[in-house]
């Protein structure tokens, strides 16, 4: 056997290994226990097995309830609530990179088996309940032939949307179901490579300034420091001119972004490091500090350092910012909302989190939504699980979540890009009522298995 196809058998064996001493449970709160890193030539991985709905629905806590409100779609990531109540639905598949190593190559083509087959829609998809029933009826495209678009955000009557390269405005009027013309580049965005390409995006209260969450163009750097210009960060953009600066930095991949309503923070969560073990590092939510620095690549979780970065920078270390919150090691964040009171008081405080699933741990972390619970301003207890059974024990995959959004009239939105669906879950009767939800490791309470209502 060649030496490249015995390195290539290898690999493939050892990414499908099973490996030992993962924890029963992952490590959660502002002060997680971090396990001794882990190296080897390339990480463990269980990738989803994707399989239909059928009959069945996502699980929600008693007093809940769950429908589908729109089906086939092309690849929906994020959502966004409008002043009447429609959903606008961001869909598309971006990136542009090539493998660098061949354990990069081999990851991808595995990695791709747990992902949906569907064309992105390049769209912006709107949704309209016309009536009021929880029924959305009305499907209509409200733009097409954008760039992998993401990120939306709705203010002052200007629509803007982070497509993978650049970011865009459209005018908006309340009511209105297609574009008028074409959008208006606010801004190009990093676009070089595009490793992490999704362009998260947030904007101030007022609506003068924009935030546009930037992943890194690796994992860790091999790509090398030039290749991670303007990467890894959160840019300030003045919506007028276009005008933009780095927020904060040393954010690997900062996937959603939410203004905290009351005090105006802005708000993150980020996907960690990978080939570190598969209980490092933490993906984390965090409130996002001016000119602050969280670390990547030189370090993670504060000063712990990654050997592999060279040459290092102690001075950089020192100077890394603890997120504020573990969500678990490599559960892949991707969604963001802070609640509202119309959720009930179990989740009036707090915020609700999509976690599309790990691919890198032998024992799976995320695949649910959580929601995490606030005192104060600030993170308080361990995250509840809100949606699950997305993924099952035996490992069939129905559908991984992405963005969440809060309808402030009393609804979880919950994109999901493996079953091309929109999920609604609203509560069917006052959540103060309810059981208590189930806690990370516990069985999740049954919700009510509604008939899905598909706006086709």
């Amino acid at each position: 056997m060649k030496r490249s196809s015995l390195l290539a058998a290898t690999a493939l064996a050892t990414l499908v290994a099973a490996c030992d001493g993962e924890p029963s449970a992952p490590e959660y709160g502002a002060n997680p226990q971090l396990p001794a890193q882990q190296h080897a030539l390339v990480p463990s991985m269980k990738i989803a097995d994707p399989a239909p709905w059928g009959e069945r629905r996502p699980t929600v806590p008693e007093g809940f309830t769950v429908a589908a409100i729109a089906t086939d779609l092309g690849i929906p990531r994020q959502t966004l609530v409008l002043p009447n109540g429609d959903i606008l639905v961001a869909e598309g598949r971006g990136g542009v990179e090539q493998p660098l190593r061949p354990k990069d190559f081999i990851a991808g083509v595995i990695k791709a088996k747990g992902t949906t087959p569907v064309k992105g829609g390049n769209r912006l998809t709107l949704l309209r309940d016309a009536d009021g029933d929880g029924v959305y009826e009305e499907r209509t495209i409200f733009a097409e032939n954008l760039n992998a678009p993401y990120g939306l955000a709705l203010v002052n009557g200007q629509l803007y949307v982070a497509n993978q390269d650049a970011l865009v405005r459209f005018a908006y009027r309340e009511g209105q179901s297609r574009a008028d013309g074409p959008p208006v580049k606010v801004t190009d965005l990093p676009a070089y490579i595009n490793h992490h390409w999704t362009k998260s995006l947030a904007a101030s209260a007022d609506g003068r300034l924009l935030y546009v969450g930037i992943g890194s163009n690796s994992n860790i750097t091999e790509r090398g420091l030039p290749a991670e210009a303007d990467r890894a960060m959160v840019w300030e953009v003045d919506a007028q001119t276009g005008a933009h600066r780095p927020f904060a930095t040393g954010i690997r991949n900062p996937t959603a972004l939410a203004i905290q309503p009351g005090s105006g923070k802005l708000w993150a969560v980020a996907n960690e490091r990978d080939e570190l073990g598969p209980n490092l590092v933490p993906d984390y939510l965090t409130a996002v500090r001016e000119g602050g620095f969280y670390g990547w690549p030189y370090s993670y979780w504060g000063q712990n350092v990654d050997p592999r970065v060279q040459p290092p920078d102690p001075q950089k270390v020192a100077s890394a910012i603890r997120p504020d919150y573990s969500l678990g090691p490599h559960v892949a964040a991707l969604g963001l909302s802070f609640s509202a009171p119309a959720m009930g008081d179990r989740y009036a405080d707090g915020v609700f989190v999509g976690e599309h699933g790990s691919w890198n741990r032998n024992v799976p972390s995320g695949y649910k939504v959580v929601f995490v619970p606030f005192r104060d301003g600030a993170p308080a207890g361990p995250p509840v699980d809100v949606v699950t059974g997305f993924r099952d024990e035996n490992g069939k995959t129905r559908g991984r979540p992405v963005g969440v959004t809060v309808d402030p009239r009393g609804a979880l939105i919950v994109a999901d890009d493996l079953s091309n669906t929109i999920w609604r879950v609203t509560p069917s009767r006052r959540s103060s009522t309810a059981e208590a939800p189930s806690r990370p490791g516990a069985a999740p309470a049954t919700g009510d298995r509604l008939a899905a209502s598909s706006a086709n």
